[in-house]
């Protein structure tokens, strides 16, 4: 199902032009009627004018990403700095369209969507290579960090570090290990000191970080 969202009769008559031969498609012509429909009708697509009545551009846009996931939204506007355009991108949105796109290439748009892939212009694809080098190197960092401080850890601490992933309370920590609950405290603030957390939760899931890396 495809949702048209535009107040704009020229805009709507294009996408209706381009979108023949798609069956349900329905329209809206402000922005909260358009957060009603999506919740009913759980649209797979969502065509998007960027001068909707009541859309305050991105933090509206973000909230329509948040409000179902599902629903690939592809943006159409005039033209947009390459600064804002990208912004649409990591807010989540999947395309963003010149207003003026003629039918014929609409339902271009709609196949690319629908087969997972992204319709975005060749000038941002470099930021998004460079946003991609600079997550990838984040993570790896991340990664070197916890690996150091596990290496810190005793073997003892290592052991309880482990029981903790794997959900156990002190009492059978100490039971396992045949030492007191007192102990096991002990240890775990030290495994906290030098693991950098305030508590087992946070512990538990730089273990499980640590084995995924492994």
């Amino acid at each position: 199902m495809i949702l048209l969202a535009s107040a704009n009769k020229e805009i709507l008559l294009r996408w209706e032009q381009g979108l023949f031969g798609f069956s349900a498609v329905y329209t809206t012509h402000g922005f909260m009627p358009l957060t009603k429909k999506i919740i009913k009708l759980q649209p797979e697509l969502l065509f998007l004018d960027y001068e909707l009545p009541g859309l305050k551009h991105q933090r509206s846009i973000a909230e329509l990403v948040t409000l179902r996931k599902e629903t690939r939204i592809v943006v159409f506007g005039p033209e947009l700095s390459d600064e804002i355009e990208w912004r649409l991108f990591k807010t989540g949105i999947k395309g963003c369209c010149l207003s003026t796109m003629q039918p014929e290439r609409i339902k271009r748009v709609v196949d690319a969507i629908l087969q997972g892939e992204l319709w975005i212009r060749r000038t941002l694809t470099n930021q998004i290579l460079n946003e991609l080098v600079k997550v990838t190197y984040e993570r790896n960092r991340i990664k070197r960090v916890i690996n150091d401080s596990l290496e810190d850890l005793t073997r003892r601490e290592y052991e309880i570090a482990m029981l903790v992933r794997r959900g156990e309370s002190n009492k059978k920590i100490a039971q396992q290990l045949d030492i007191t609950e007192r102990t096991v405290k002990a240890h775990l603030t030290e495994i906290f000191r030098k693991l950098h957390v305030s508590d087992r939760i946070k512990l538990a899931l730089i273990m499980k970080d640590a084995i995924k890396s492994l």
